[in-house]
């Protein structure tokens, strides 16, 4: 087992950009200085969802921009070489059917379904052990709104508000729910079966309600060996290290191991807009410091519980990725824990990613897929985040021309 003699550091820019060649840099160079211009950027986000719905011809330039930097391929086969190339510099792979904001009974079975052959894909490589997937891509939202809303109104513990709520419920949205939970077992039990984790994404605050229930039934279904389900916490919600230490202590009273992917967070704007439009208190953290002080503490109890917890680093922030390595090293744990895994983003942190994986972490890329007019919901966030978040963008930046002026001299 790897031990800790080999601190990762992420200003190595030979490691990170191993797997890039001088064109791929340069390419990724241009791109990031495009999204570094809000400007560029909004416009671009309003133009190009239009032109694929107007059926022009712009495919081509997304997928020689955005898509093959952010994007594994159109389809499962195709991200067989990008997983292969990761691979072959121990970064691993979560896989995620890119497909968003397609709705009705027959597009939640058809996402099931391909759900289900991602599994069966991942348990043919070696270095797929994760897939990801939305609970909004196998059912309604509105009928996880109006859920959420039953059992937000009981004070009771999580899943006695979930069985309060369900008993409420008229029959037609009973059996309609009935099928979700049934697509979820299908999915979750067949990916323990093939020894595939299974992370499910967070959602809106208003509907996270009945996703959390349902992934506690999940996680007791299948985690009682090991950890192949798990929820997503938001730490920039004020109420996610409370909830995260309540599923801890449910987990340990029924006999099962928790897992937790640890997020800081995705619908920032959008839920404090929200809150001070119907006047109630934002559930969002006020500032990025508190933010970071949330998550760093909601990854230290995970790891102290890490014989109880499995928990996903899923963090493009430097400090909290170096905390959980050194918090495994005060422990005297291996830096490859079968519970501990980090994660960042395809196409971004690439000095996160490969310097952990050279100092023996298990880390992998969140690699999407889809058809191209199925995966610009994912780019248009991507190229938003990438604007919006503060020196995000300049430090990729400045990691890419570090490398390539490196290059440059020693060649």
């Amino acid at each position: 087992m790897p031990i800790h003699d080999l601190s990762p550091s992420f200003d190595n820019t030979a490691l990170a950009f191993q797997y890039k060649s001088d064109s791929e840099l340069k390419k990724a160079r241009f791109l990031f200085k495009v999204m570094s211009n809000p400007w560029l950027v909004q416009i671009g986000t309003r133009l190009t969802p239009w032109s694929i719905q107007a059926g022009l011809p712009v495919k081509g330039l997304i997928r020689s921009t955005l898509f093959s930097q952010f994007i594994g391929g159109e389809t499962l086969e195709q991200t067989i070489p990008v997983a292969e190339k990761l691979g072959s510099f121990n970064v691993k792979v979560i896989l995620d059917y890119g497909v968003e904001g397609k709705q009705g009974e027959h597009f939640f079975d058809q996402a099931r379904d391909e759900f289900v052959r991602v599994i069966d894909f991942a348990a043919t490589q070696s270095n797929i052990p994760f897939i990801s997937i939305k609970l909004t891509g196998l059912a309604r939202f509105e009928l996880l709104e109006q859920l959420h809303g039953r059992m937000i109104a009981i004070n009771k513990p999580l899943l006695e508000r979930y069985e309060q709520a369900l008993n409420e419920l008229p029959a037609a949205l009973l059996n309609e729910w009935g099928r979700v939970c049934s697509r979820m077992e299908k999915i979750c039990f067949h990916a323990s079966t093939k020894k595939i984790a299974v992370a499910l994404d967070a959602e809106e605050t208003w509907i996270q309600e009945p996703l959390d229930a349902l992934c506690a039934i999940m996680m007791e279904l299948c985690n009682k060996s090991a950890p192949f389900v798990y929820n997503t916490y938001q730490l920039y919600r004020t109420d996610r290290l409370e909830f995260l230490q309540a599923m801890y202590q449910l987990a340990n009273s029924r006999g099962y191991i928790s897992g937790a992917k640890l997020v800081r967070g995705a619908y920032m704007e959008k839920e404090r807009k929200r809150a001070a439009a119907l006047m109630y208190t934002s559930p969002i953290n006020p500032t990025k410091e508190a933010t970071d002080e949330l998550y760093n503490k909601a990854l230290r109890f995970c790891i102290e519980h890490i014989g109880h917890f499995g928990v996903v680093v899923a963090s493009h922030n430097e400090n909290s990725c170096l905390l959980a390595f050194n918090l495994l090293k005060e422990q005297g744990l291996p830096s490859n824990h079968p519970h501990i895994h980090w994660s960042q983003l395809y196409g971004m942190s690439d000095n996160i990613t490969f310097n952990l994986a050279h100092a023996g972490c298990s880390v992998s890329k969140y690699l999407p897929f889809g058809p191209i007019e199925d995966v610009v919901p994912y780019l248009m966030r991507r190229a938003q985040e990438n604007t919006a978040v503060k020196g995000q963008t300049g430090r990729e930046l400045g990691l890419i021309q570090k490398e390539l002026a490196r290059r440059t001299h020693s060649a």
